[in-house]
């Protein structure tokens, strides 16, 4: 529109919240995200385990049923902290894996590509905004296949028993809250770091595998050569066991020490998260 016809108006309606801003991000990657079959598929594959958990539960308090399934109580798996840990838990936390290899990779790295950095942060919209926008692509989809299925397991185990289970057992609640969350930011920043400073997908999803593999192999040289298991620092899967034995208060599968292994998560989230501030820039200086 030409100046000179005093036409133009500018934006006069209702402003998102600043708090709220970074949520434009994920609308809009969702849709992304769902136009592939393949990751429709495995996001409704990956609910088919709590789907059988439920029934596993269902199966405690219903005598017909198991009458019918000619199948004796004392065959299931009894529902307890165990249940969740290793039953529950540990299955969907390596279906979530396999889906931030998919999604986290190709988050960042084709706005990186094609210099489109500097179109978001040339808004009302800081770095912040843009981490938090990618990063609650990832942390959305996970949780819908961690704590919010775990939670809901839970409550029918609660409303089932009666009694006073649900009190003590809130335990469980809390370890399936803070174990998800925990594996779900070991996924997320880790896999967001990597698409920033690597901006081809492909190569971004081998090294967010690799970073499993590599620590693991790496952990367990480190044990060999100076005869110590501290090297299980290192391997990612047993610092995840060892939190979550600890929080769901199971016999350690691992030597790791609870403390020591959420010290070794923390100081991975704090590098990724610094690696991917050093990558979201409105531009970059190349010497």
């Amino acid at each position: 529109m030409a100046v000179y016809q005093r036409r133009y108006s500018g934006y006069d309606g209702e402003l998102t919240s600043p708090r709220l801003r970074f949520l434009v991000l994920p609308r809009y990657a969702f849709r992304e995200v769902f136009a592939s079959r393949i990751l429709v598929a495995l996001c409704v594959g990956g609910l088919i385990w709590p789907l059988v958990c439920a029934f596993m539960i269902y199966l405690h308090h219903n005598a017909a049923a198991l009458d019918f399934m000619e199948l004796p109580i004392a065959e299931l798996v009894p529902i307890d902290g165990r249940f969740f840990s290793t039953y529950f838990l540990a299955v969907q936390a390596r279906i979530a894996l396999v889906l931030a290899l998919v999604v986290g990779p190709a988050l960042v790295s084709p706005d990186l590509r094609n210099n489109g950095l500097a179109l978001y942060l040339a808004r009302p919209f800081t770095r912040r905004d843009y981490v938090l926008g990618k990063a609650s692509v990832l942390v959305l989809m996970l949780s819908a296949l961690t704590w919010i299925p775990g939670l809901l397991l839970f409550v029918e185990q609660a409303a089932l028993q009666g009694g006073s289970w649900a009190a003590e057992n809130l335990y469980i609640a809390r370890a399936i809250l803070a174990g998800s969350a925990a594996w779900i930011l070991l996924l997320t920043l880790p896999s967001l770091a990597l698409s920033a400073w690597v901006k081809w997908k492909p190569v971004a999803r081998l090294l967010f595998l690799a970073m499993f593999f590599l620590f693991e192999g790496l952990g367990v040289l480190v044990n060999q050569l100076w005869d110590t298991e501290w090297g299980d620092l290192l391997r990612l899967s047993q610092v995840f066991l060892a939190i979550r034995d600890a929080l769901f208060q199971q016999p350690a599968l691992t030597t790791v020490p609870p403390g020591a292994a959420w010290a070794m998560l923390v100081a991975l989230w704090v590098v990724s998260l610094i690696l991917l501030y050093r990558k979201v820039r409105a531009y970059e200086v190349v010497t």
